[in-house]
């Protein structure tokens, strides 16, 4: 108590000795205009429209690494501002309903997003550099300039390719031509994500070969077999072959630093998405999910965030990601190691990716599928439809064995659900993801079904509500008012769940409505009566068991 008193006493003391001083403070530094531009749906296209080059950073005020990017980010600017040309940095309150459709367009999920906008708009990528201000300084002005840089001389090639990351050097006896067009081109688009550079002259590069004359494409890399050369020069082709490239055999997720922006890129794959998970930079977050718990010991630069997302758009061609996760620490390590490594071999260029995941730095991914650690060592596949393949307790022999059964089609789908409620009472139901189907799709009655997460702000809000709802409708015996947790049970594909609460209505008669309306008690019972089928027959019996 003395010591809290204390503090208290010399935090008055020093908030009336600097008192003076910091009401001067105050007016210069209201004099001092931010180097950030503020921008809202109201002047966003006229701003871009006057920038060949601008960043953009989506924001909400109560995210709390918004908050610490903020003196970063103004730093940053500060200095950019006066670059030759100027690189103007601006920002968008991302909360405020009158630009939420303008962060829908730009793809915001979480907080703080950037995106970086050239060509007055037209060409919009992810910025994916550091979140400090001297970092975001050096990245700018390399995604300002040329997007590949001319290698002249044995010193531009050691100063441009660092070894430690992917690099790519276009071969050209000459700077023109489709071959030469398309690479620059691809170059220009991939910018964010990797460092390009072009020569004339293959001797310059490291493990110069004096034979290659080009047209060829280099693509160095810090793992597998350290380079591979690209002569397919058609745009989508060699963009595949890179984003293939680029990604280990068998990438390690550990709390290796070196080993994060491919555990990065794995997740981020156009085909990795199918599971739902991202990986985002530490300063990316959700309203109310605790992000650093997800990924214990990560480095800095990433965080495991896993989000519920629209798959539909990403299922145009099968596509499975194997996970073993097992203890780096362990003395089988070595063992599984090596036959992991060699049945991924045999499965390159299958649609099938592999990562290796130290249990030590994937709390966030076990998270996500619902496992405990009791069942290292343990594989995981999943599908692009969701659909998703385990065997716990692994042994290093069995893995190739266990995906043969998989391709084979014998093993059984995995569905994380929690269990079936034995007393379901209450007037909101509870529905897990082995009941769901039970209850919404095959009960023959009208469900409103709300997809929740624990932690949500306005989930909690709405609960009261729902209940209410439900108590007015208790005598209607063909209407059920349930809810699941989406964060502890699979979602079925039927559902596109993006944000929390979520909430469907599924009619007697099979018809599946996302509803959209108000949130108020009457709002939800006028559109119940509105939408709801009336029951001829009871199909089966009521599937919840209801104790009143």
């Amino acid at each position: 108590m003395a010591n809290s008193v204390g503090a208290w006493i010399w935090s008055a003391l020093l908030l009336f000795a600097f008192i003076a001083s910091a009401s001067s403070d105050e007016s210069v530094a209201e004099e001092t205009p931010s180097a950030v531009l503020t921008l809202d749906a109201s002047n966003f296209s006229e701003t871009i429209a006057k920038h060949p080059f601008l960043v953009v950073e989506f924001y909400a005020p109560w995210c709390g690494h918004c908050k610490k990017l903020e003196p970063e980010y103004e730093k940053a600017a500060s200095i950019l501002s006066k670059h030759d040309p100027p690189i103007v940095l601006a920002k968008v309150n991302a909360n405020e309903e009158i630009n939420k459709d303008l962060a829908s367009t730009h793809g915001v999920r979480g907080f703080p997003t950037l995106k970086i906008l050239r060509n007055e708009g037209k060409n919009i990528q992810d910025y994916k550099g550091p979140r400090d201000a001297d970092g975001i300084v050096e990245y700018l002005k390399k995604q300002v300039g040329p997007a590949s840089a001319e290698i002249k001389s044995s010193e531009d090639a050691v100063n441009f390719i660092d070894e430690k990351k992917v690099f790519i050097v276009g071969v050209f006896p000459e700077y023109s031509g489709e071959e030469f067009d398309n690479f620059t081109k691809l170059a220009e688009k991939l910018r964010s994500d990797y460092d390009f550079g072009h020569t004339s002259d293959a001797k310059l590069l490291p493990r110069g070969d004096t034979a290659v004359k080009g047209p060829v494409v280099r693509l160095f890399k810090p793992f597998d077999e350290l380079f591979v050369d690209f002569q397919d020069f058609h745009l989508d082709a060699l963009e595949g072959s890179i984003e293939v490239a680029s990604i280990p055999v068998v990438t390690i997720f550990d709390k290796e630093p070196s080993n994060h922006p491919y555990v990065i890129k794995f997740f981020n794959n156009q085909n990795a998405k199918v599971f739902g998970i991202y990986i985002l930079p530490i300063l990316n977050t959700v309203k109310g999910l605790n992000v650093e718990k997800l990924c214990s010991g990560c480095h800095i630069d990433i965080m495991l965030v896993l989000l519920v997302i629209d798959m539909s758009s990403m299922m145009a061609s099968s596509y499975g990601q194997v996970l073993l996760f097992i203890h780096f620490s362990e003395q089988y390590f070595d063992s599984f190691k090596s036959k992991y490594l060699e049945v991924a071999e045999n499965y390159k260029g299958k649609k099938m990716s592999f990562l290796l995941g130290d249990i030590k730095a994937s709390e966030g991914a076990f998270q996500y599928f619902g496992l405990v650690e009791s069942q290292v060592p343990l594989i995981i596949l999943q599908e692009n439809d969701g659909k998703k393949y385990l065997k716990p307790n692994l042994e290093p022999d069995q893995i190739a064995t266990w995906l043969r059964e998989y391709v084979d089609g014998s093993l059984t789908p995995f569905i994380k659900s929690e269990p079936i409620p034995e007393l379901n009472d209450e007037p909101v139901k509870v529905v897990v993801a082995n009941s769901l189907r039970d209850v919404v799709f095959n009960s023959g009655k009208n469900v409103l079904l709300e997809f929740y997460a624990p932690w949500c702000g306005h989930c909690k809000k709405l609960a009261p509500i729902l209940d209410e709802v439900a108590v007015s409708l208790h005598d209607d015996a063909d209407v059920i008012i349930a809810k699941m947790d989406a964060t502890a049970n699979d979602v079925p594909s039927e559902f596109q769940v993006q944000g929390y609460p979520t909430l469907y209505f599924s009619s007697a008669a099979g018809k599946l409505l996302q509803y959209e309306g108000g949130r108020t008690v009457d709002d939800f019972i006028d559109f119940i009566k509105k939408n709801k089928d009336s029951v001829v027959e009871t199909i089966q019996s009521d599937p919840i068991k209801d104790e009143l």
